[in-house]
């Protein structure tokens, strides 16, 4: 899937540098860049600039993250490691129906 269609809150995969292989919420789009967090090494108030060409779309997001940035409220390192967490877990499951777009 083309990572052009990033919107805020889609979860991503890192595919380059030392963080590869880890999952990331969209928290704002300045192309060609995005901006990510994880609540754990990229924390909120720290989050993680990463050129959009270095990323997978994995085709979900949080609605959860999603609505809160939308309607400007704080998002919280928790909530994000909550969401991630759940990715993960229904990932592992095979149904990740609740996080879909």
């Amino acid at each position: 899937m083309d990572n052009a269609i990033l919107k805020i809150g889609d979860i991503i995969e890192s595919k380059a540098g030392r963080d590869k292989n880890r999952y990331y919420i969209v928290m704002k789009i300045d192309e060609p860049y995005i901006w990510t967090c994880d609540g754990d090494l990229h924390k909120v108030d720290k989050i993680k600039k990463k050129k959009i060409k270095h990323t997978k779309y994995v085709g979900y997001q949080s609605e959860y993250v999603k609505n809160k940035l939308e309607y400007g409220e704080k998002v919280t390192n928790s909530e994000i490691r909550r969401a991630l967490k759940e990715f993960v877990e229904s990932k592992e499951e095979g149904s990740c129906d609740d996080a879909k777009r």
